[in-house]
């Protein structure tokens, strides 16, 4: 059963001789934003949801098709300097807006490949909420039991609905 905490990877034995990696603790993973095309290594925060067991959400326990909540940092930045606009940023009354980076500084074939990406991207709003708040709902493809690795994938659209709309019922 792996649980979020340092990282720590015992080889077992298999049938044939050959190796899988238990991980009992692991802290960190690769996880993939689908529609943008983008993968990093980041921190996992917690567990919040998993459909098996409310058991292993209290124990955060690491298994496949568990919904974490990981760190927002590293593709909010990704986001940042591949479109240049600012995501996430929280104004009064908790409405959250995008705004452009300054181009004045960027060469001219930088600012107007910026210009160009700006003009066909969107981003659903309620990823702009998580990235406002710095967490970001995912959900763990790998086994880490099996392959000692925690990777997965960011939650969005129906599927970020239909997992929120699960945990708020419980």
């Amino acid at each position: 059963m792996t649980k979020i905490g340092e990282k720590r990877i015992h080889p077992v034995r298999g049938r044939g001789g050959n190796l899988k990696f238990r991980a009992l603790r692991l802290e960190s993973g690769n996880f993939s934003w689908g529609t943008e095309v983008c993968t990093r290594k980041v921190r996992v925060l917690d567990v919040v949801y998993n459909a098996s067991n409310n058991e292993l959400v209290r124990t955060k326990t690491l298994v496949k098709g568990a919904v974490v909540i990981i760190d927002a940092h590293p593709f909010k930045s990704w986001y940042e300097g591949h479109y240049g606009m600012k995501i996430g940023i929280k104004k009064s009354g908790g409405v959250t807006t995008q705004e452009s980076i300054d181009l004045s500084a960027a060469s001219p074939k930088v600012a107007s490949k910026l210009k160009k990406r700006q003009s066909g991207r969107t981003l659903e709003p309620v990823l702009d909420h998580q990235f406002s708040s710095g967490r970001i709902f995912a959900k763990i493809s790998s086994r880490p039991g099996q392959s000692g690795r925690c990777d997965g994938y960011i939650l969005e659209g129906p599927e970020l609905a239909f997992y929120q709309k699960q945990m708020h019922k419980k």
